[in-house]
């Protein structure tokens, strides 16, 4: 047995059970798979179980990714003493009542975002999660790509000085067709809302981790299709081709959503959170504008950062792209030599990572159930600010 084969086996193990097995499901599986193999972690994670309603499905699943055995009861993963870790890979609807249940049962979560439906349940979830004395992560990947790190870094150098504004938009075009079917996603009892959960959840998270506290919210919503196709059957999630049913249901979440915000510090910022930007496939973006200097990120081109600095000699000023792949930028050592860019999967590698390792030492990561709860309570009171039309203020108790 090679040598390197051999120190793997050597070392400790951590146990892995996943529930749910689509999209999100591959992405973990991977990520959890190349872990060990990038960085030096003094455990390696073990793809223990595979959990999923559908036998058949999550069988093929867990062949293919390489977990050892499959669950189709959630409930048994939690009974399990072999099990370290949950990571919750489902939709949104189903992830308060399974962390509870796994926090209860002293396991720690790799859960993915949005984090629930309501701030209460968030509230709930960390108060069980520190209960129980578990490292709880809420996996808003973005916050581990190198250029976005990279920003943080300048940020709390001072590089933009007194920052004045935040401009945010998250935009992709996939439900334009009005023939898409009514997939969950457009579901209120299984989404809760439409982007303005799905997507300006991850653009709060980047404004609290880059900017600061939101203290005030107004929000306008818009439905721009109000009926579509049921799902016919065997209906893939993001195929509108595979409808076969002339039978509609109503659409009962928003189609867009943006919101005004005002800062603790000062600041004030803009989100826009749709599915209607025709054009637009996961166009994750975020300016920056400060008295020094200026940042913009474009997850679209996710290995490039934007630099404007006021402290250029004024004759040759203008923004600079920056190249995030030096051995000096967060997590590019563990990867190619510089130039040899990164991808969307990355992100989830580091965020496991970086979760092994607080689980080894017992320290917290970042962000956790309660950056997830105050996301939530932004997320409210921008709903609240759309029914209401008034301005709304948050009003922590996270």
């Amino acid at each position: 047995m090679p040598l390197n084969m051999v120190n793997r086996y050597n070392m400790k193990t951590i146990n892995i059970g996943i529930i749910g097995y689509n999209f999100m499901g591959k992405a973990h599986s991977n990520a959890w798979l190349q872990a060990s193999r990038f960085f030096n972690l003094n455990s390696t994670p073990v793809l223990k179980v595979a959990c999923g309603r559908n036998e058949a499905a999550v069988t093929a699943f867990a062949q293919n990714w390489g977990w050892e055995t499959i669950e189709t009861d959630w409930r048994k993963v939690m009974d399990r003493d072999d099990i370290d870790v949950v990571d919750i890979a489902l939709p949104q609807h189903l992830h308060y009542e399974v962390a509870i249940a796994a926090a209860k049962s002293g396991k720690h979560i790799f859960c993915e975002k949005p984090m629930c439906f309501t701030s209460a349940q968030a509230r709930e979830m960390l108060i069980a999660a520190e209960e129980n004395g578990i490292v709880h992560y809420l996996n808003h990947n973005y916050r581990r790509t190198p250029a976005v790190l990279l920003a943080k870094q300048m940020i709390d150098e001072g590089q933009l000085g007194r920052i004045f504004h935040w401009r945010g938009a998250y935009q992709q075009d996939w439900i334009t067709d009005p023939e898409f079917p009514l997939t969950w996603h457009l579901q209120k009892e299984t989404a809760f809302a439409g982007p303005q959960w799905d997507l300006n959840s991850h653009s709060v998270d980047l404004a609290h981790f880059l900017v600061g506290d939101i203290k005030t919210v107004t929000c306008l919503t818009a439905q721009f299709i109000a009926e579509r196709p049921l799902p016919g059957a065997g209906a893939a999630t993001f195929s509108a081709g595979a409808n076969s049913s002339k039978e509609k249901g109503k659409v009962t979440v928003e189609d867009a959503a943006l919101m005004m915000v005002q800062f603790e510090n000062g600041a004030i910022g803009s989100f826009e959170a749709t599915r209607f930007a025709t054009g637009r496939k996961n166009y994750n973006t975020f300016e920056i504008y400060g008295s020094k200097g200026s940042l913009r990120f474009n997850l679209e081109r996710m290995n490039e950062l934007e630099f404007f600095s006021m402290e250029d000699p004024e004759d040759w000023r203008g923004f600079r792209t920056i190249i995030v792949t030096e051995d000096s930028h967060p997590y590019i050592s563990h990867w190619w030599p510089p130039g040899h860019i990164i991808g969307y999967e990355h992100a989830f590698t580091h965020a496991v990572a970086d979760f092994i390792q607080a689980v080894e030492s017992g320290k917290p990561i970042y962000p956790n159930f309660g950056d997830g709860a105050k996301t939530m309570e932004v997320l409210e009171a921008g709903l609240e600010s759309a029914k209401t039309g008034q301005r709304v203020s948050i009003k922590s108790e996270s």
